[in-house]
C-alpha cells in the first residue's frame, strides 16, 4: 500500500504538471496576438479548414420544379433540371441539379399531384374574340413512310380552328399565304403567338406580319405549354389521324377537312361550358332560355 508521503508526491507532480501546460498556452496565445499565428502549444494554424455548406434555394426554386413536373409528369428529372436552367439562368443566374430535382419531386409528391389537377382544371380568363391566334404545325406520316406538313390556326377565345390546311412545302412563304387566307376569311388578329421553329420566326415571316399589322408572340425556348391551345388541338388532330392509316396527300387533306368540321361544329368543349367552339365563335348559346 502507497504510503501517504508517495500520494503527496504524485499529487505535487501532476498539479506542477497542468500549470506548466496553462503557462505554456497562455504564452502562445499572448505570442499569436503579437502576430505570429502559428505558435503555441498545439502547432494548428488558425485557418483550419471548415465544411461550407450550400446555401438552401429560395422558395420559388421549389414552387417552379414542382409547377414543371406538374406540367411534364412524363419527363425525368435531368430533362426537367435542363428546362429550369434555360429559363432561370440568365434571368435569375439560378441552376438546379437532377439530384435536387429528384428530392424535391420525392418530397412533394402530394404537392405535384395537386398541381396537375389544378393546372388540368383551370378556366382561363375569358377575352374577345380574335383578338390572339395561336398557330403551329403538325407533321403526320403516311403508311409508306412520306411526311406530310400542316398548319394548324386556332382562336384562344372561342377554340375555333380557323386553319387546318396542307401544306405544299414547309417554307415561311407558304406559311404565310395560309394565314393570309385565315385573315381574308375571318378578319384580323391582334396578335399571333408562334413557337421558336426556323420557318416560324424567319424574317419574311416577320416582315408578313408586320404588313398585315399583326403582332408577333413567340414563347419561351422550351415551354411549349405557352401555346397550349394549338398543342392540344393538334394533340386531337393526331389521335383522329391515328385512327385509319393515310395513304396519300389527297386522302390527308379530306381526313384534316373533316376532322376540322367536327371539332368547330360537333365537339362540345369542356372550358367553353359545353358548347361548341362554332356556337361561341357565333355567340350562340344554346343553354339559354327561351321565350315561349
Amino acid at each position: 500500500m502507497p504510503s501517504i508521503r508517495m500520494r503527496w508526491s504524485w499529487w505535487c507532480a501532476r498539479l506542477w504538471t497542468r500549470f506548466a501546460q496553462w503557462c505554456w498556452s497562455w504564452l502562445g496565445s499572448w505570442y499569436r496576438r503579437r502576430g505570429n499565428p502559428n505558435w503555441g502549444w498545439s502547432r494548428q494554424p488558425t485557418s483550419a479548414p471548415r465544411c461550407v455548406f450550400a446555401q438552401p434555394k429560395p422558395k420559388w426554386v421549389k414552387t417552379e420544379v414542382i409547377r414543371l413536373k406538374a406540367l411534364m409528369p412524363q419527363a425525368g428529372c435531368r430533362t426537367i433540371a435542363h428546362y429550369f436552367n434555360r429559363r432561370w439562368k440568365a434571368r435569375r443566374h439560378m441552376t438546379v441539379s437532377k439530384t435536387y430535382v429528384a428530392d424535391t419531386c420525392r418530397k412533394h409528391q402530394y404537392k405535384v399531384l395537386h398541381a396537375r389537377r389544378r393546372l388540368k382544371h383551370r378556366v382561363p380568363r375569358p377575352m374577345r374574340r380574335n383578338r390572339l391566334w395561336g398557330c403551329d404545325l403538325l407533321v403526320k406520316t403516311d403508311s409508306i413512310g412520306q411526311r406530310h406538313v400542316a398548319i394548324a390556326v386556332l382562336d384562344h377565345a372561342s377554340r375555333a380552328c380557323l386553319r387546318l390546311q396542307q401544306l405544299s412545302d414547309k417554307s415561311s412563304l407558304t406559311i404565310l399565304r395560309e394565314l393570309v387566307e385565315a385573315v381574308t376569311r375571318y378578319g384580323r388578329p391582334q396578335f399571333v403567338r408562334t413557337d421558336n421553329e426556323a420557318v416560324l420566326v424567319s424574317r419574311l415571316f416577320r416582315f408578313g406580319l408586320w404588313l398585315l399589322g399583326i403582332r408577333h408572340q413567340r414563347i419561351q425556348p422550351g415551354c411549349p405549354w405557352q401555346n397550349g391551345r394549338v398543342e392540344r388541338f393538334i394533340g386531337t388532330v393526331k389521335r383522329e389521324l391515328a385512327r385509319d392509316p393515310v395513304t396519300d396527300t389527297n386522302e390527308l387533306s379530306t381526313r384534316l377537312r373533316e376532322i376540322r368540321t367536327w371539332y368547330n361544329h360537333e365537339r362540345p368543349h369542356d372550358h367553353l361550358q359545353g358548347r361548341t367552339p362554332a356556337e361561341v365563335w357565333a355567340g350562340i348559346d344554346v343553354f339559354a332560355r327561351r321565350s315561349g
